[in-house]
């Protein structure tokens, strides 16, 4: 009776609650959220959280084994990688990362979805490359978190 108790209490938490992390300011989201092209012989990456499960987490997010930042409900993250290659984007989950390979072109902008899913005592967390429209229209109705700031290293 207590476990399922205790599981009920954790699931609840994991859904409910509201996980916050430091944002970039107003402007610095607004001028991300104009999809300009990246520089030169750059590709630009946004990586963004809009899931309703797991309102309660944080979780790393990295790029090539750098710290992007720790991901909360509503909000993305844009950086630059360099083009012509493939990177791998890693997010925390309940018992390892998870990574997707993300080969990029130079002037492009890529658009990656964290989503948040229930486990037996934490959240996990996934990856998912979404289109350009789909991930703008995301982004357009998020708020850019401040990057660089990850809660355990890889």
């Amino acid at each position: 009776m207590k476990i399922a108790s205790l599981l009920t209490l954790t699931a609840a938490l994991l859904i409910s609650g509201c996980a916050s992390v430091e944002m970039a300011s107003k402007a610095e989201s607004a001028k991300a959220k104009e999809f300009n092209p990246p520089s030169q012989g750059n590709a630009g990456v946004y990586i963004y959280r809009d899931s309703f499960v797991g309102k309660a987490l944080k979780k790393d997010i990295w790029i090539d084994g750098k710290c992007i930042g720790e991901s909360a409900p509503d909000v993305f993250f844009y950086t630059e990688v360099e083009g012509g290659e493939t990177h791998k984007v890693d997010t925390e989950s309940e018992f390892s990362s998870n990574a997707l390979e993300l080969m990029v072109e130079s002037g492009k902008n890529y658009f990656i979805r964290q989503f948040i899913k229930l486990g037996v005592f934490v959240g996990g967390a996934g990856l998912e490359q979404i289109t350009e429209e789909q991930g703008k229209k995301d982004v357009a109705k998020l708020e850019m978190a401040k990057p660089g700031k990850c809660s355990a290293p890889q």
